[in-house]
């Protein structure tokens, strides 16, 4: 037999080392250009960096634009009615009956991570509802997933899954963000008359969160009056329960925000709360 001919086979160069690395970057979604690792690679040269000081300048951009583009995209999934922070909250004002430290403490996400519940009560316009939005802006950025609903917001959703036959799609929902900031408890007024449910829906979503995640709630009615508010004396007792059971509760008393703003003309920057109330001397009861 003759020889058998030799398949002429196409030679490649291998890839360098710069553009296997910029296929390495491709392959895990990390948008570097061929002129950013070029620079990177001259300023290691010329300043003779560590092997992790270059992994740094070449990577750590990237990771903080991905990590702010985390943040913005829960922030934006929370559904905040405001953009509300603690840099922006008036501390002077109720100096004595809103306790900075503990408001810092919260928004470190420390209560979220022990799934505790947070109940903050007070009157109309003292800021309960830009501090809970501020905090749980901070939960955010720490990245724990949070979701605002008001308790109108919360009833009408709910009731609606009852037309719709959704209701345990939406109570899985509302039991998946790490904290559920739920606002206003006690202005839905008309919500809860047009649904006979409501006071039996709320219940549901509180009992599906129980010991498993944070729940904050938000009102001007103390516990007392929460037996009128649910129209139901044995299930307002056992929302009670589950809502306070090792909860830190916050009583705040002191002068409306808003109300001193509208008096001497101008925009109040506390924001969230319902209609304002009539000053009252400040004093704070806060229970843990």
């Amino acid at each position: 037999m003759g020889r058998a001919k030799h398949e002429t086979r196409k030679i490649t160069n291998p890839a360098t080392k710069r553009e296997r690395c910029l296929g390495h970057f491709e392959a895990l979604r990390i948008p570097i250009t061929p002129d950013a690792l070029d620079a990177a690679l001259l300023r290691a040269e010329k300043e003779a960096l560590p092997y992790l000081s270059f992994l740094d300048l070449v990577l750590g951009d990237q990771a903080t634009k991905r990590r702010e583009r985390s943040i913005e995209r829960r922030i934006h999934d929370a559904h905040f009615a405001e953009t509300k922070t603690l840099e922006a909250f008036d501390w002077d004002f109720n100096k004595k009956a809103i306790d900075r430290q503990q408001m810092e403490q919260l928004a470190t996400g420390d209560f979220i991570e022990r799934r505790t519940n947070l109940i903050m009560i007070g009157l109309s316009g003292v800021g309960k509802s830009h501090l809970m939005q501020a905090i749980g802006r901070k939960a955010c950025a720490l990245g724990y997933r949070v979701l605002y609903r008001t308790s109108a917001q919360l009833i009408s959703d709910l009731t609606a899954s009852l037309a719709d036959k959704t209701l345990p799609q939406k109570l899985s929902y509302y039991s998946r963000p790490q904290l559920l900031i739920i606002d206003e408890w006690g202005f839905d007024r008309v919500e809860r008359l047009e649904s006979p449910q409501a006071a039996h829906l709320l219940y549901k979503v509180i009992a599906s969160r129980s010991q498993q995640s944070s729940t904050a709630l938000i009102s001007n009615i103390d516990f007392d009056r929460w037996g009128d508010y649910l129209a139901d004396g044995p299930l307002a007792m056992g929302f009670v329960d589950r809502l306070i059971e090792g909860a830190i509760i916050i009583k705040i008393k002191g002068d409306s925000y808003r109300a001193w703003h509208n008096r001497i003309g101008r925009p109040s920057s506390h924001g969230g709360d319902s209609a304002a109330s009539a000053p009252e001397t400040a004093s704070a009861k806060i229970q843990t």
